[in-house]
């Protein structure tokens, strides 16, 4: 590993090679989980956001997310680093930017662990109490938290097939009843194609009771969380440069149109009395009609598959906190990290105590919502997906502008700036997703549910802001004190794909 003004830095590299462009798109997906994000968040679309205009509010998402990519792709072609947001942030905007990059991104990641177990766990007892068993959700979070911890100890390729595994049949689940559907003609009102009109991605349609289009444009964003983890295995892949950024950009296309196809049929194979469905409770509006399709069967198998979906889903996230932390921790800017965090295994080339970190903080995180007698899904989940979420959202519009600091600002790589590419779409990017994080905090409340009465979600914004605070005052610090620590805040990459001044 080198940085761009010094002398090689010895630091301990993630295994090189180890993963090809499946297994990256694999991991990029699992995180954004297909399952989860569609029986989780298209009722919430659905019963109390844009109502049947769900399909238009995912397909605007995608074309968002489409021009936030072509930026970012730009970037990962020239910059190769497992800490993504932290290194392009860092290179375009700065060493304090990155420094706040850095520390939103971790705690996103570290925290989305949690909050998908939290999920899984609940999926598991709810499973469970299906088979007369009544197996408390913490024994679920404690099992899930170990076999990440366990799978992420090894070589990155035993992650990715796992992964793969589990999201090939949620995938196959959610395709059999979209195209179950499609081709029995739909439900009682039809294919309901009207529901694809653009124009209902900003208006509420159907007989949705206070209906917020804002809270139904968020949450179709919220399903996409994760699908940016393709940078952070550039440098465990073949080829960073030609592997990442189309990993990116079929991740995000490949999702948006999935989503987009499968929320359509789920509306059209309920009717327009889906948006009453919808409130009633969870995944409904999926059961019905797997039921009416497969038979009883397929409904347990779906309910399987959440389970094994969510888990796929934490585990991914598992990787990306576990990499994000290991990125921070081999800059040895808090000494000592460099030989803890900052380490890899010397035969699987995994991060692998920065993986028992990440666990660690897990374990705290969940224990602490049980010692408050917190539910799993209304609170372990929601809570710390919303937190997550507006972090990553705040990195997410940095980084955006980071792609022209860097190309233009900074004169970068001339060969590959370009007007559209590094300017006007980072640009249009960065404004969109400045907007989404406006309609986070716009509808935050109605995202948290239950969860919005409590002291963490009131807690929520400031410790956001909190790490901002600290980013800077810590980059500050080091740039005043220890100006050779700054210098290094971001900018550790992959030595065949060096940046140099």
């Amino acid at each position: 590993m080198k940085t761009p003004t010094q002398e090689p830095v010895a630091v301990n590299r993630l295994k090189k090679n180890a993963v090809g462009l499946v297994g990256v798109i694999f991991m990029a997906v699992a995180t954004a989980a297909p399952i989860t994000a569609m029986t989780g968040n298209v009722p919430m679309v659905v019963g109390f956001g844009n109502g049947l205009g769900v399909p238009a509010a995912y397909l605007f998402a995608t074309v968002v997310l489409t021009v936030f990519s072509v930026g970012y792709t730009a970037m990962a072609k020239h910059i190769t680093a497992a800490g993504a947001f932290y290194g392009y942030i860092s290179h375009g905007l700065g060493q304090v930017a990155g420094m706040v990059a850095g520390l939103l991104a971790t705690m996103a990641y570290v925290v989305f662990e949690a909050s998908i177990i939290g999920f899984f766990a609940y999926s598991g007892h709810e499973l469970f109490l299906t088979f007369g068993m009544d197996v408390h959700w913490l024994v679920f979070a404690f099992v899930g938290l170990a076999l990440n911890a366990i799978l992420s100890y090894f070589d990155i390729n035993l992650t990715a097939k796992v992964l793969g595994i589990f999201l090939v049949t949620e995938i196959v689940m959610l395709g059999a009843v979209a195209l179950g559907t499609l081709a029995t003609g739909g439900g009682p009102d039809g294919l309901m194609a009207s529901s694809l009109n653009p124009v209902n991605a900003f208006t509420v349609t159907g007989l949705v009771e206070g209906g917020s289009v804002g809270l139904g444009l968020f949450m179709c964003f919220w399903s996409w969380v994760g699908f940016e983890s393709t940078a952070m295995y550039g440098e465990e892949s073949r080829e960073p440069k030609k592997i990442i950024p189309i990993a990116t950009i079929v991740s995000v296309v490949g999702i948006g149109l999935f989503y987009t196809f499968v929320s359509w049929m789920i509306v059209a194979a309920n009717g327009a009395g889906v948006t009453k469905t919808a409130a009633t409770g969870f995944a409904a509006i999926f059961f019905a009609p797997t039921e009416g399709l497969f038979g009883t069967w397929a409904v347990g198998l779906f309910k399987i598959l959440i389970l094994t979906g969510s888990f796929a889903c934490a585990m991914a996230f598992h990787n990306c906190a576990a990499r994000y932390l290991y990125a921070m921790g081999r800059e040895n800017l808090i000494p000592g990290t460099a030989r803890t965090l900052g380490r890899t295994h010397p035969v699987h080339g995994s991060p692998h105590i920065a993986g028992f970190v990440q666990t660690g903080i897990s374990v705290v995180l969940i224990l602490a919502f049980f010692l408050a007698d917190m539910d799993p899904y209304l609170h372990v989940y929601t809570l710390l997906a919303v937190l997550g979420t507006m972090a990553i959202l705040i990195v997410q519009t940095m980084c955006s502008f980071a792609v022209v600091g860097y190309f233009h600002g900074r004169k970068k790589h001339p060969e590959t700036a370009s007007v559209w590419r590094t300017l006007l779409a980072p640009v249009a990017g960065g404004l969109m997703m400045a907007y989404v994080v406006v309609l986070l905090l716009q509808n935050q409340e109605t995202a948290a549910g239950e969860g919005a009465k409590s002291a963490f979600f009131t807690a929520i914004p400031w410790i956001v802001v909190g790490l901002i605070v600290l980013g800077v005052g810590l980059a500050l610090y080091l740039r005043f004190v220890k100006p050779e620590r700054y210098e290094l805040i971001g900018r550790i990459v992959l030595e065949d794909t060096v940046e140099r001044d």
